[in-house]
This record gives C-alpha cells, structure tokens and sequence, in this order.
C-alpha cells in the first residue's frame, strides 16, 4: 500500500470524503485503513482537522482511491437555516445548485467557512463516508447534517465507529436512521479493528459505485492478500523465537564449579530477554506500530526500551506455572539432552554403537555431541516453563496487534490471556528442538529440513488458529 499526502486530483481515482460532526473519528477511520498513525491529527478536542487532507489507497503500484479528510461539522443548525432561506429564494433551483452556490459565494471569514470546506469537497466526491461516535447521545444536530449531505445527492454511507462494547446504543442508532429511511449502514471500530470490517466497506462502495467496481475489487484482493501476509509473517516470527529459544543451550559437566554454572545460567536468561526482546520490535514493525503502543505486565521502560524480564517475580505464578520448578532459575540447569537421530533416542550406552555406524551426514552433524555424550556431558536448556511463557505471551500480542487500529492511543495490556493452550504434541515438538541446536540460527539448511518445516508449521497454525486463517 502506498500513501500520498499531496493534494493533486487523479480524476480516473475514485474519490471518497470522511464527513461528519466534529470528533467522531474521521481522521482516525483514515489512519486505520492506512495502517498509518501519522496520518493527520487525532485528539480528544472538537475540531482538530481545519483543513481537507488528503490520502491515497493503491492496489500494489496502481492508485485505487483517494480518501478526504475533512473538517468536522461544527454549526450545522446555521448551515441548514441559510440553505433552507436560499430554497425559498429560489424554488426552482436544484438542491445541488444551491450547495455550489453556497460554497461559491463563501468569504473568507465567513462564520460558515469550516462548513463551506466541507461541502466543497462532498461535491467533488463521489462517494460519502458519514462517520458517527454511536457513545454519543442521538440529538437533533445529526439529523440535519444527514439532510444537508443528502442534497449534495452522494451516495451516503453511515460508519459506526467506537462500537466495541457499546451494543446497546449501536441498536439504538440502527433504530433512529432507520426511521429516516437509512438502512445501509455500516460498523467499523477505528480503535478495535477488523480486517473484516474494512473489506465489507469496500464492498458496500463497491455496490454504490458500478464504475470503480473492477478496480474496488483489485484493492480487496490486494489488501487482503497483504493481511494474510501480515498475520502469517507475525505468526512465524513467533515461531522463530520459540525455535531460537529452544535450540539455545549452554554445556555443563561434572568439573564446572558454581560461579560457572550462574555464569551459563545468566547467560541463558540474558538471552531469552533479549530474544523476546527483538521478537516484540519485530511484531510492532510488521503492523507499523511502535513501542508506545505496547505494555507488557506493567514493566516499565529504561532509556527508550521496554525492560521484558521474563523471569521478573510473579511472572511464572500469573500463568499457572511451578514457582518452585527449575523454571524459576529459567534454566533446566541439570537436564541431559539425549541425542535424537532417525527418531531414536541415544542414551550413553548406544551412543558408541550409533558413532560406529553413522553415516558421514550424521557424523559431521552429531559426531561432536555424541562424543560428548561418551564423556558425560550435558547441557543447560531453557525450561519448559519459560517457553511456554514466551508462547503465550507473544501469541496474545499477535492477537491484540491483529486488531488494534491505528487510530488506538490507549497501551495495549498484555497480561495473563484467560484461556492457556499449547499446540498439540508440545512436548515433543520442543525435544525435536533441543536435539537440533543447529535451528538456533537462521541458515538455508534450516528452512529445507522436513522435520524442521513440519514443526515451524504446527507452530504456525497453532498461533493462529485453523478457522481465523482461513478467514484471511
């Protein structure tokens, strides 16, 4: 998707004006269907769009639409008495005729002149986009601006914005257009978004508009193959940290002595925040958010970065997990790896016969572990706990960052998500990681090894759910 922020006019575009009273979420329905914060500016205050912006929607490299921000409606009452005065002058002049005479014959400091900017760009459009707060009360002042919009003879389409978990006046709001004849309504929340919600407005354009039809439906397509993608890439970056993680592992025998193993063991835990670290920068990158955006377990921020101890007090107890376990050290500190080759596992007695009658592949790959293995080595892992604890916590972000718009100024709250599952077959998918330490690193090999693109898959489809992807 490309953005353009100048205000030249492609006349083959399709032209759609974001209308409506003041503070209702225009600019913001325009940031979210950008995937952009920086469009414009969004603020508690009535009336912070003073002037028409614009914004343009492309289908890969080809320019679909442009989107018009506008000034909100701010003296509807005064606009509706000049235009009703302006018909009794004129009976036989079109109500069309009268908003461009309206709009023509405005002065500069005219009281109407935020209303005349409006008007002058809903005459140009093609299409409207009537953006109404359903938290606010049903007064009298949108029905006149519904009226006043009706003579410019767009097609209208009402968007309910801010409807995540406001049922009830959303009812109330169908009830009130539905007696002046509005039924083509539509719902999309600009801070709880849907990637659903933005194709059905496309397509209720799409039923207002027969000319761009074509072209509305390349963008469809186009935003949805790109959704998919976002989701899927979110998805196996996740996975990723979960592999990375548990293919992480630190040696241990008999002669290391107690500072050494703190040592491995810090080691350990300096890695897996660091790893969830850059999986957290990762997923905020890919839905073009930022770290503001985002706290996790109320941790506070250092010098700019969020401080993501995993193995902060509380954390273990909050998921339901062991505090007395190795997990509390993160480290399954005196775990022995057995070695999985063919889908064996080699305990020390076999591990001789195995070296013996190893092809060169498995030698050059496990030799030095099985020596190892001989020698009576092990290894410091990370524990079960711990990465169970990264999934969750990472699969809950996915979903918030999935339907977050980018219109949202309140902190998304990652903590405790209420219903725990692991992917099927957990455990053994982690055993497979930890006999493959090798996958700890990003490397050709990695992505064309079965075993490898069978477990990144489950993980994948675990994180997001059979019926949601295939939604996308």
């Amino acid at each position: 998707m490309n953005k353009s922020f100048s205000f030249s006019d492609a006349p083959t575009l399709l032209n759609v004006a974001v209308v409506g009273h003041t503070n209702t979420g225009k600019t913001s329905l325009i940031r979210t269907m950008l995937r952009s914060s920086e469009f414009g500016e969004v603020e508690d205050a009535a009336g912070t769009t003073r002037h028409v912006e614009q914004a343009t929607i492309s289908a890969g490299d080809i320019p679909i639409l442009n989107l018009h921000d506008t000034p909100g409606l701010e003296d509807t009452l005064a606009l509706h008495a000049y235009l009703k005065y302006a018909s009794t002058q004129s009976r036989s002049v079109s109500p069309v005729k009268i908003l461009e005479d309206f709009v023509a014959n405005i002065s500069l400091h005219d009281p109407l002149e935020q209303e005349a900017k409006v008007i002058r760009q809903v005459l140009r459009s093609d299409v409207l986009l009537y953006i109404i707060d359903v938290r606010e009360p049903l007064l009298e002042k949108y029905r006149v601006e519904l009226e006043i919009l009706t003579r410019s003879a767009k097609p209208i389409i009402p968007v309910f914005n801010f409807v995540a978990g406001h049922e009830q006046e959303l009812s109330r709001w169908r009830e009130r257009l539905a007696t002046y004849n509005i039924h083509a309504t539509l719902e999309f929340d600009t801070v709880a978004f849907t990637f659903e919600a933005e194709k059905r407005l496309y397509q209720k354009i799409q039923t207002l508009v027969e000319k761009h039809y074509h072209n509305l439906q390349l963008l469809i397509d186009y935003r949805a193959k790109v959704w998919k993608q976002l989701c899927l890439s979110g998805a196996k970056r996740i996975a990723e940290l979960i592999v990375s993680v548990a293919c992480y592992r630190e040696s241990k025998n008999s002669h290391n002595s107690q500072i050494t193993e703190s040592l491995n063991e810090n080691r350990i835990r300096d890695y897996v925040r660091k790893a969830e670290q850059e999986c957290l920068h990762d997923l905020l990158k890919i839905f073009n958010f930022s770290e503001k955006d985002v706290a996790i377990q109320k941790i506070p921020v250092h010098d700019g970065h969020w401080e993501l101890d995993i193995f902060a007090p509380g954390i273990l107890k909050a998921y339901g997990l062991d505090v007395g376990s190795a997990a509390a050290k993160g480290a399954a500190a005196g775990a022995g790896i057995d070695l999985m080759v063919g889908g064996l596992s080699l305990g020390a007695a076999s591990a001789l016969g195995a070296l013996a009658g190893a092809g060169w592949s498995t030698f050059r790959r496990y030799g030095d572990e099985i020596k190892a293995k001989l020698q009576g080595a092990k290894w410091l892992c990370v524990d079960e706990s711990t990465l169970q604890i990264l999934y969750f916590r990472q699969k809950q972000l996915l979903e918030k960052l999935m339907h977050r718009g980018h219109a949202a100024n309140n902190a998304m709250q990652i903590e405790t998500p209420e219903k725990l599952q692991l992917p099927a077959d957990w455990v053994n998918l982690i055993n497979a990681l930890r006999q493959n330490p090798v996958w700890r690193d990003s490397t050709p090999s990695r992505y064309t090894h079965k075993q490898y693109q069978e477990i990144e898959n489950k993980l994948i489809t675990a994180i997001l759910g059979d019926q949601i992807f295939a939604r996308l």
